[in-house]
């Protein structure tokens, strides 16, 4: 019965939000320009994610840059990759200092990086970024790709970096890896020894490929969770539009090897000797419980010991009170203690 209820309310909470516009399938080659020649785009692209995944160091790889521009709250500095908007270009993350607390663990200089959800407006994880720094943690939080202010005027919502188009979902994705990579590369240039990354939905999912291949992180709190990134699209609620636009042109196993690279399960073991929480929705019809569990059973089963959190709630009830004040309190607490 009390499932019953929150997958009615869930749907009732998707249904609220009515500008979901359906996009064309396309393949997406003119985002990959290092894609192989091959007799279909569909074995090009193939050839290319398997390519990437062997090779994420060097697909996730983000050279140093030079550029950043800070003026005491808001930082802007160059993305990595070079989109066909300018908007989306540069890269912006607001800063949220820690009160001073007698120097946290030690007297290491502690920040997290804060990636939150897809389609979050300007506001989204600022009171979370705030409770971190009231709790000892710098928080960073960072805009990703196509969102608010790097949305280019055609967009109302942030398609172009989930969307039925399989190279551009791949590009801008790993531009958000790449981001925040940069975001570390700041960080770490202010000072800050200890640094941890938190995400949210797709956020969670850029932070598990962003710690993977970052050493520099030492703490992943990961929230809402799966280990494709195909499987959560094809099947979860706030996905249905893009799973239109994908249908009678891909079937699940073709989508979840071309999107491979940037999916979580190719890269749990990278994440030994990162500290970890896993926190996912018992009542979840976005990021279905069945492939939470098995990314946690993936991390258990290589010997990995994440700390996990089940909430009692849904995909967006999670953003309602109580669920929300619950949420925060697993991830801040993680945050204050790991970094």
């Amino acid at each position: 019965m009390i499932a019953r209820l929150f997958h009615a309310w869930e749907r009732r909470l998707v249904a609220a939000t009515t500008d979901r516009v359906v996009r064309p399938f396309d393949w997406g080659l003119e985002w990959l320009p290092d894609a192989p020649r091959a007799e279909s785009p569909a074995e090009a692209l193939r050839a290319w994610a398997r390519a990437a995944t062997a090779e994420s160091e060097r697909f996730f790889a983000a050279p140093p840059s030079e550029g950043f521009r800070f003026d005491g709250r808001l930082l802007e500095y160059p993305s990595a990759v070079e989109t066909p908007h300018p908007e989306n270009n540069v890269a912006r993350a607001r800063f949220y200092p820690a009160r001073s607390r007698g120097g946290g663990r030690g007297t290491a200089r502690r920040a997290v990086v804060v990636l939150p959800q897809w389609n979050a407006d300007a506001g989204a994880h600022v009171a979370l970024s705030r409770l971190m720094a009231r709790f000892g943690v710098s928080a960073l939080r960072l805009s990703l790709p196509y969102h608010d202010a790097r949305m280019p005027p055609e967009l109302h919502r942030a398609d172009y970096i989930v969307s039925a188009n399989i190279g551009r979902t791949l590009q801008v994705c790993r531009q958000a890896v790449l981001d925040a990579r940069r975001a570390v590369d700041w960080l770490r240039s202010r000072g800050y020894e200890r640094i941890g990354i938190l995400g949210t939905s797709l956020g969670s999912c850029l932070a598990l490929l962003t710690a993977a291949h970052d050493p520099r992180i030492t703490a992943a709190a990961l929230n809402h969770i799966s280990p494709y990134f195909a499987d959560v699209v094809w099947e979860g609620l706030s996905t249905a539009h893009v799973r239109e636009g994908l249908d009678g042109s891909i079937d699940l196993p073709l989508l979840r090897d071309l999107w491979m690279p940037i999916s979580p399960a190719p890269y749990v073991e990278r994440m030994r000797g990162t500290d970890v929480l896993l926190v996912y929705a018992r009542y979840d019809h976005s990021f279905p419980v069945r492939l939470s569990r098995e990314l946690v059973a993936d991390f258990r089963g290589r010997g990995l010991d994440p700390e996990v959190f089940v909430l009692p709630c849904g995909h967006y009830s999670t953003g309602i009170a109580p669920f929300s004040w619950i949420d925060g309190y697993a991830l801040v607490r993680f945050i204050a203690r790991r970094v």
